[in-house]
């Protein structure tokens, strides 16, 4: 019998990410699917080196979709939790002020969903730790959209290849991913 073969990891950054995050057995998805495999988001983005490596191909990304939509981002957007450290180094990285979106609304203080200062029709990119189906990214897009923004592109870390790309692309948004699965060497 042969051994199987050793996955094949798109760049160092994709390899270190899998070696973090990506664990194997049964795990139900927030989509409600059961997966043989689970990319824990809080194992890379709470690692420093990883998103100091992760900063400038959002970055990069970024300056992509502008150009190719001929538009300038106004603020960067991270929904709660795990988009919360990406926004945050992506900033860090772009000058670009971020805002972050709550699941809901909080029930004391402000009482608000979003976080930071965002003026009726500001350009915003929504940045993503792994995305399935995309839900919880459409969600944030529809909080962001509802406060007056004017929501152009999903940016994920991780594109898991179960229908993000398309879901988020039907409500009329640029869907980008730094890495699929197939670059962090998983198959099912």
């Amino acid at each position: 019998m042969t051994p199987p073969a050793a996955p094949a990891y798109s760049s160092p950054l994709a390899k270190a990410i899998a070696e973090a995050a990506l664990l194997r057995g049964s795990f139900t998805l927030r989509s409600g699917k059961t997966s043989s495999y689970y990319l824990d988001k809080y194992l890379f983005s709470t690692r420093p080196e990883l998103l100091g490596l992760l900063a400038p191909l959002f970055a990069e990304r970024l300056a992509m979709v502008q150009k190719r939509l001929n538009v300038r981002v106004a603020r960067l957007a991270g929904a709660e939790l795990g988009g919360i450290p990406l926004v945050t180094a992506a900033s860090l990285r772009t000058g670009l002020p971020c805002i972050f979106v709550r699941n809901k609304k909080k029930d004391y203080g402000t009482a608000k969903q979003l976080e930071g200062a965002l003026n009726k029709g500001d350009v915003v990119a929504l940045l993503e730790d792994v995305a399935t189906t995309g839900g919880q990214a459409l969600e944030a897009v529809a909080s962001l959209r509802d406060a007056g923004a004017d929501v152009k592109a999903v940016i994920a870390t991780i594109d898991r290849l179960e229908g993000a790309r398309e879901n988020v692309e039907r409500e009329g948004l640029v869907f980008e991913a730094l890495f699929t699965k197939r670059d962090l060497g998983v198959s099912e």
